[in-house]
């Protein structure tokens, strides 16, 4: 299994930005499709965004295009969440996932991804 680690939760007002990072073990990392989840709480768990692992594809969920931006540095091992325009009703638990073959379908279902973060926290006030 692949070690993944978020950071750059917090609180912010609504409008403002954060960037999460994720930061992935493994030498194989340039094979690995990366997603980002969150989950609300009293919520289901759901998808945010997904990346290839060539960075060529993305897709988002509708809830979040034109706001948020994943990127990948493959370098450094590391997926970003850019969140832009924040609202209350992002406010979540957002977790990095991880699969680690090139696969570029159903990635926006949690069964897709084989590892998982544990969790960054993002309170949004209005």
């Amino acid at each position: 299994q692949v070690q993944l680690v978020e950071s750059g939760g917090g609180m912010v007002q609504a409008g403002d930005s954060l960037r999460l990072s994720c930061a992935a073990s493994g030498r194989t990392f340039s094979n690995y499709v990366m997603g980002w989840f969150r989950q609300a709480p009293g919520k289901e768990r759901e998808f945010v965004a997904a990346i290839s692992w060539s960075g060529g594809s993305t897709d988002y969920a509708d809830s979040v295009k034109g706001r948020f931006t994943i990127s990948r540095d493959n370098a450094k091992n590391v997926v970003y969440l850019q969140m832009n325009s924040l609202k209350p009703e992002d406010t979540a638990v957002y977790y990095c996932a991880a699969r680690t073959s090139r696969s570029w379908y159903l990635y926006n279902r949690g069964s897709f991804y084989d590892s998982w973060g544990q969790g960054a926290q993002v309170i949004v006030s209005s």
